[in-house]
């Protein structure tokens, strides 16, 4: 199962969305420190709200750190950034994929850059900056998910055509 790794967070809430997503699919989020807040915020807490104690959150002391460890596993690093020129679209994801996320206020260093075995953007209209940290993990994340099999099942069936509550054509 592919893990969302976030290099030196600077928001709080956008964290705990993160978690919260995380704890939903499955999904483990990394922590590369130092973060730009304590990750007992009050603000994490509330966005995560009462999902986090099913979150699963690993935290690494450093960049390196965490790419030692991802080294000896044989993980795959795939950094998202606006800078990329490839689209996340265009790379066949693997379940072992650490999905890689920049500082909200800065992104990487070219240290960083030049670790990742892959670099791609989400595509955006032309003059915007970047989309929210929480929700440009989630699009990749699903899109990572779909192409791997990984969604979790569901235990409850899902709307549709047989069910009442489902509004239909």
């Amino acid at each position: 199962m592919p893990s969302i790794a976030l290099y030196q967070p600077d928001i709080p809430q956008n964290t705990g969305t993160i978690l919260r997503f995380a704890a939903c699919l499955g999904l483990t989020v990394e922590i590369i420190e130092p973060a730009g807040f304590d990750l007992s915020d009050r603000g994490l807490k509330r966005a995560g709200m009462d999902y986090l104690g099913h979150a699963t959150l690993r935290r690494h002391v450093s960049f390196a750190a965490f790419e030692a460890e991802a080294r000896a596993a044989g993980r795959r690093i795939v950094l998202f950034t606006t800078q990329a020129g490839a689209s996340h679209l265009d790379l066949a994801y693997r379940p072992d994929d650490v999905l890689l996320f920049g500082r909200e206020s800065a992104g990487v260093p070219e240290a960083v850059h030049g670790a990742a075995d892959a670099r791609l953007r989400v595509p955006m209209r032309p003059g915007l900056r970047s989309l929210n940290l929480a929700m440009t993990v989630a699009l990749v994340a699903g899109e990572a998910l779909r192409q791997t099999g990984g969604f979790p099942a569901s235990g409850a069936a899902a709307a549709g055509p047989s069910d009442p509550a489902f509004p239909g054509p």
